[in-house]
């Protein structure tokens, strides 16, 4: 099954696919879509579900996961993020994908052990999972950590045919 993980981002959003064969995990590819941030936010909306879906036609995921989003101080940034990550739920949605989404601290303790691991453990702890990882950026290896989270958590559920938090179309 391939898998895809997504980590919203309205400047960088990180996507990472793996293969997942029962226990097994193989990295596929992993990059960001970038947006302009001299462009108006629609604009910028465009590019980042344009991006998204040449990834997914592309690289043709089974699932894909998405990490949730914490509340910033800044109400406005804040604001910005969920618009972002409107996009990044809408597209492999809309291009028939089940959709999940981990909360962040469900993410870390999967890969790393610990909830409120540093970015660096996460990157260390991705290449250390999945050697032939590319890491061109740290919003790429985030996004391949939701993907690793999401294999350890939904072949579980596919075991057991219990429901995941997320939408399946």
């Amino acid at each position: 099954m391939r898998l895809l993980g997504l980590d919203p981002g309205l400047r960088h959003t990180g996507w990472g696919l793996i293969e997942q064969e029962g226990s097994r995990l193989t990295f596929v590819a992993a990059g960001a879509v970038d947006t302009d941030d001299k462009l108006p936010l629609a604009e910028r909306l465009v590019t980042l579900h344009d991006g998204l879906l040449k990834v997914i036609e592309s690289f043709r995921p089974d699932e894909a996961a998405v990490e949730e989003t914490f509340v910033n101080k800044n109400p406005v940034s804040t604001l910005k993020l969920g618009v972002a990550r409107g996009v990044v739920l809408l597209v492999p949605a809309k291009a028939g994908l089940p959709v999940y989404e981990y909360p962040a601290n469900l993410i870390k303790k999967s890969v790393v052990g610990a909830g409120h691991a540093a970015k660096e453990q996460i990157q260390a702890m991705v290449r250390v999972l999945l050697p032939t990882a590319q890491l061109k950026s740290a919003d790429a290896a985030d996004a391949l950590a939701v993907a690793i989270c999401h294999a350890h958590h939904a072949s579980t559920h596919r075991k057991i045919g219990g429901k995941m938090k997320g939408s399946a179309r």
